[in-house]
């Protein structure tokens, strides 16, 4: 609260300060006092700052198609690490197996769910670009117009002729 004497928005001296302390410690504390609820900083906020850019939790944020594509990677990635270790482990149990062997029986199995993958892959797309059945009804007079453009250009500065026939 301003002090009566003092006009507002000035800064204390030191001398000042220890008085007005010292008013405010004789009048004691008040229970009328009015209490600040709340405070708002109407200073402007600049619009790029000096702090570093905070991590955000979690993944980034990506186009559908390259969630699709990240988690297609980290599942062929677990399941290409889980054939390999069985190969590995299997090899180094064995002391004697053939490393080509192991790669073709623990490979296919791979190849098999690789293979089904593509070929969902391709019905999904066939599925897709078979364009959709629209049935059109109408009441009363139906006029079509079938107008066809006939359009020609010539010469090394081009002039296009265009003919309507009805």
């Amino acid at each position: 609260m301003n002090h009566p004497d003092r006009p507002a928005g000035r800064a204390l001296s030191e001398a000042e300060a220890e008085a007005e302390a010292a008013r405010l410690i004789a009048e004691g504390y008040s229970t009328n006092a009015p209490v600040a609820t709340s405070y708002k900083d109407v200073t402007p906020v600049p619009a790029v700052g000096t702090a570093p850019p905070e991590p955000q939790p979690g993944r980034a944020a990506m186009s559908q198609r390259a969630t699709d594509t990240s988690v297609l990677m980290l599942a062929a990635s677990g399941s290409v690490s889980m054939v390999s270790v069985s190969a590995g482990v299997l090899m180094y149990l064995s002391q004697y197996a053939d490393p080509v062997v192991c790669g073709i029986v623990l490979g296919a199995p791979t190849a098999v769910v690789l293979a089904l993958c593509r070929l969902a892959r391709r019905a999904k797309e066939a599925v897709q670009a078979a364009p959709p059945v629209i049935h059109h009804h109408y009441e009363g007079t139906v006029v079509q117009d079938n107008t066809e453009i006939n359009t020609h250009t010539r010469g090394v500065i081009a002039r296009t002729h265009n003919r309507f026939d009805r």
